[in-house]
């Protein structure tokens, strides 16, 4: 490692974690392990404190998350709304995040981290869900303690070889910048891909919420159909009269449960209406031919001015259990 190098990170270093790890968690798409790693090469060789290092990157760490805790408390469900919508990976994105917490309960906290698409959408989801911050502080801490733990230490063990890494690097100069920021680039591009790939995936006709009232109000007895996640349910509390609540994890186990002679109308209030159409795939694939995804979800029913039913606690908690259709 040249002596250019050495003090800018000796003399920065911990700044420099500190920014880089804060400005990952809010969401920016710059890695902070490779600082992390770094930083704990230079501490094992007596350039930084590990214990500071540490220290820093949980602060930048627990900092963000705690800005976005809030965030989700104050805006509920529309912040994660938000969040999918410009994520590169929106098939892991609030569906799958809130399948997680469901699963593991607070444990999603502590692994959150090391699961792509999970660690932004935890912290606000907890605040959306009302989870109580020093339960969250506390989950959440374990996770940003293993999570940098894991970098600096990596750097620490793998020292040397860090060392020669960066020496190396530093030998090709500009080139070794242009590689690594097309690599970025050609990441940020594959992800753009494989996002517009998903969205084509999901593309077919969607039922409007004027034509899902009309046919409503005549009489034909279409089955609609909420496969929102339990939580999804918790943090808005409201649905369209008569639907049938099936997540789109448990829209398999209910197939034979539908009818195949009357028309399929299935929501979410997830962006693109991605779990609806997730569902009407899976339910084209078992041979029905009349679903179709509502265009917009409840958002767009309930901006159109239709009634819903607002549900009480006990039948949130309960609604599982309502899970199974009669037709």
């Amino acid at each position: 490692m040249t002596h250019d190098l050495v003090a800018l990170l000796s003399e920065y270093g911990l700044l420099l974690v500190f920014i880089n790890v804060l400005v990952e968690q809010i969401g920016l798409p710059i890695p902070a392990i490779p600082t992390l790693v770094v930083a704990g090469a230079l501490g094992a060789s007596g350039q930084l404190s590990l214990v500071l290092v540490f220290l820093v990157a949980m602060l930048g760490c627990l900092l963000a998350d705690s800005i976005w805790y809030a965030i989700g408390r104050r805006y509920g469900n529309g912040v994660m709304k938000t969040l999918c919508r410009i994520s590169l990976t929106p098939d892991s994105c609030v569906s799958e995040t809130q399948s997680r917490f469901e699963r593991w309960g607070m444990n999603a906290l502590v692994v959150a981290k090391f699961v792509p698409g999970l660690s932004l959408i935890a912290p606000p989801l907890a605040g959306a869900t009302h989870i109580r911050i020093s339960t969250f502080l506390f989950f959440n801490g374990i996770g940003a303690a293993l999570w940098v733990a894991a970098g600096v230490g990596g750097g620490a063990l793998f020292g040397r070889q860090v060392e020669y890494l960066i020496a190396r690097a530093q030998d090709f100069g500009s080139r070794a910048i242009v590689v690594i920021v097309a690599l970025f680039l050609a990441y940020a591009a594959y992800k753009w891909w494989e996002r517009r790939r998903f969205y084509a995936k999901l593309r077919m006709a969607r039922i409007s919420v004027d034509e899902l009232y009309r046919l409503m109000e005549s009489g034909a007895r279409p089955v609609v159909v909420d496969v929102r996640s339990p939580t999804a349910l918790g943090m808005q509390p409201a649905r369209i009269p008569g639907a049938r609540h099936v997540p789109l994890n448990a829209m398999e186990q209910h197939v034979k449960d539908l009818p195949r002679d009357r028309d399929i109308v299935l929501y979410c209030t997830c962006p693109n209406e991605s779990s609806a159409a997730h569902a009407a795939k899976r339910l084209m694939s078992h041979g029905f031919t009349r679903v179709r995804p509502l265009y917009g979800g409840l958002d767009a029913w309930v901006a159109a001015g239709y009634a819903v039913e607002v549900l009480q606690e006990s039948a949130i908690a309960t609604d599982q259990n309502i899970e199974t259709m009669q037709t």
